[in-house]
């Protein structure tokens, strides 16, 4: 997860779309991209959680409507789409890696990229971060996190992506399960991957290879004096999480305190000597 949201610039298009999973390093990706492309980076899973509202809203919007069952449907994705991600210069992360084929039809000159790791130790990371999502979507953050902007939104969007598009790509309806973890997603979505893109469009990037083999794919020169960025997703995460919590339950102490005071305030006078 990025330490910000990116903000749109006007006149930036798209030239990389991230098909990489979570815990792939996409957060060091995004900088990377951010450095040698000029500009702005959709991160989805900061957009959606600390971006402004209208993001999450957006992408409940958008899987509110996939699988796609009518042209209405898909029309409405393509539309929502390219208005989400109008004045960036790279998507990664969830969920965008989850709309590589509509993203590629938006933006055809693009290059699809997708970073990796060792597939058993992203199996774990994910199990990891599976569990802290769930935590999130329980009763008593739903609560902590109900005056938090965007985050208030959080467990209706993950109820959405598990039921609608993550569903459709990494649970088949005949297993009778939505796989949000394990091995399986992996699989499929290299499966995913090589069946809408075409091979000679897609690249594969492990974030420690560094700055050389990511240059070689996107055709810039290597950098001077700057280091490749190293971000520790899953500490990000955890981080993120535990200061989001903090913040909303403050507000809420603030908010309760306030409403205290104004019911006090109510309360008519009371004589003490007569």
């Amino acid at each position: 997860m990025g330490q910000q949201a990116s903000k749109p610039e006007p006149g930036k298009t798209v030239q990389v779309i991230g098909a990489g999973l979570p815990r792939t390093g996409t957060a060091s990706f995004s900088q990377a991209l951010a450095i040698l492309l000029d500009g702005p980076v959709y991160h989805g899973g900061t957009q959606t959680t600390i971006g402004p509202e209208t993001n999450v809203l957006s992408w409940i919007d958008i899987l509110n409507r996939a699988p796609v069952r009518s042209e209405a449907d898909r029309k409405y994705i393509d539309e929502t789409l390219r208005k989400v991600t109008a004045g960036y210069v790279g998507l990664t992360d969830t969920p965008n890696h989850c709309f590589v084929e509509e993203l590629m039809d938006i933006y055809p000159d693009a290059k699809v990229i997708c970073t990796v790791r060792n597939p058993d130790s992203w199996a774990v990371s994910i199990d990891k971060l599976s569990n802290t999502v769930t935590k999130g979507t329980n009763r008593f953050l739903r609560f902590a996190l109900f005056l938090v902007p965007g985050l208030r939104y959080f467990h209706d969007y993950i109820d959405l992506l598990n039921a609608g598009r993550w569903g459709e790509l990494y649970g088949p309806p005949d297993e009778g399960k939505v796989y949000i973890h394990g091995r399986a997603v992996w699989d499929r979505h290299m499966e995913y991957l090589h069946r809408v893109v075409p091979k000679a469009k897609l690249i594969f990037f492990d974030v420690r290879g560094g700055w050389e083999p990511l240059c070689k794919a996107l055709d810039v020169p290597v950098p001077q004096d700057i280091e490749f960025p190293r971000i520790n997703d899953a500490e990000a995460t955890e981080t993120f999480a535990k200061a989001q919590v903090r913040k909303g339950l403050l507000r809420w102490a603030v908010a309760l305190g306030a409403a205290a005071v104004m019911a006090v305030g109510t309360i008519p006078a009371v004589r003490l000597f007569e």
